[in-house]
């Protein structure tokens, strides 16, 4: 009996000993695969570009699409009725004072003619009345005419030049007509249309032919009503035409309009503009940038480097104070914009790089690598 309890203590022993070695074993294993707290400084870098912020001059741009318009533009119109026997040819160029279309006048020439004649014969009638009038004073002075003899006289003379200024109205009045059955240029410049054909019947009033002079063109813009207060006579502006490769062209504005157009919400301005060359077409269209003012010692950035989220506006700075460079977040207030930068009133100042690529990859204090570096 006693026997029986010696073996079983001595089994017990055993696997009480047994289960020790095993648990130690166990946990030697598990502190050889816990992993060094070295190996846990494994951080993320991200690699970014940085723009260093330094004061500059900003020129603050007011955009706007203009439309190019020739000043001397005009369609010519007939001022009598008649037939069309000639008309200039599109594209010629004409003097001012050129005939471009002429009507047939054959019977106004015959109506001139006769009030030339019918000019002639009061002309002639009133010098023998005047010759009379001049006979007859010295003998009215001399009592040998009567007074009523000579009163005759004086209202024959009056009568006569009466007749004649009549006969004179007449004449001038058939010279303009003639004149009307010619259309001619009121000012230099192209033949850009023609409305009407030789041999066509027209009347006062018909459109005839289009003439445009393009050797001095003008630009019109409508600017929005905010910048009222902004926008006068003589402010500078830059205008480009897409079409001729965007070729910048310093102007000045020569009218603004004191009327809000109530649709637009703009008011109009124009610029003259020199076209020697005659490649600048009316009707094209044209950028117009005028320069609102110019700010100088300004904290200037690209939009791009700029967060918008709910929060509102925030850059990322690089934070050079601790161990290495880290990203910093800073919320900044923005001003003018123009050309892909942008103006900040507050939150930055001279010296800081910011994050202009890589930005939207970082979060506050990650660690980052400067790939690149402007200013």
């Amino acid at each position: 009996m006693m026997s029986n309890n010696k073996l079983n203590r001595t089994s017990l022993l055993f696997l009480l000993a047994l289960s020790l070695a095993i648990s130690a074993c166990g946990g030697a294993s598990a502190e050889a695969e816990q992993p060094d707290a070295a190996d846990q400084s494994n951080e993320r870098v991200v690699k970014v570009n940085t723009y260093e912020l330094s004061l500059s001059t900003f020129e603050d741009i007011i955009p706007l699409t203009g439309v190019l318009a020739a000043p001397q533009d005009a369609s010519l119109s007939a001022q009598t009725a008649g037939t069309v026997t000639e008309i200039v040819e599109v594209g010629q160029a004409v003097a001012q004072g050129d005939v471009i279309a002429r009507l047939d006048d054959r019977i106004i020439r015959a109506a001139l003619d006769q009030a030339k004649a019918t000019r002639a014969s009061f002309a002639s009638s009133a010098n023998l009345a005047e010759d009379l009038f001049k006979r007859q004073e010295p003998l009215f002075r001399d009592s040998i005419v009567s007074a009523i003899e000579f009163e005759n006289v004086r209202a024959q003379v009056n009568q006569a030049k009466a007749a004649l200024a009549q006969a004179d109205a007449a004449v001038s009045g058939a010279e303009q007509q003639l004149e009307n059955t010619f259309v001619r240029a009121p000012f230099s410049g192209t033949i850009e249309m023609r409305m009407a054909e030789k041999g066509e019947q027209v009347v006062p009033g018909s459109p005839i032919a289009r003439i445009v002079d393009t050797s001095s063109l003008k630009i019109q813009a409508g600017v929005p009503e905010r910048y009222a207060a902004d926008v006068r006579v003589g402010s500078r502006a830059i205008v480009s035409f897409k079409a001729y490769g965007g070729d910048l062209i310093a102007s000045k504005i020569s009218m603004v309009g004191n009327v809000i157009d109530p649709k637009s919400r703009s008011f109009m301005i124009e610029l003259n503009i020199s076209n020697g060359d005659r490649e600048l077409k009316p009707e094209m269209i044209v950028d117009v940038l005028i320069t609102r003012r110019v700010l100088t010692d300004q904290i200037v950035l690209p939009q791009t480097a700029i967060i918008r989220d709910e929060n509102g506006e925030s850059v990322y700075i690089v934070d050079t104070s601790a161990s290495g460079p880290v990203a910093k977040q800073v919320s900044i207030t923005t001003g003018a914009s123009f050309g892909g930068k942008t103006v900040v009133t507050s939150g930055l100042v001279a010296g800081q790089q910011v994050i202009t690529v890589g930005q939207t990859m970082v979060t506050d204090l990650d660690r980052v690598e400067i790939t690149s570096d402007a200013s």
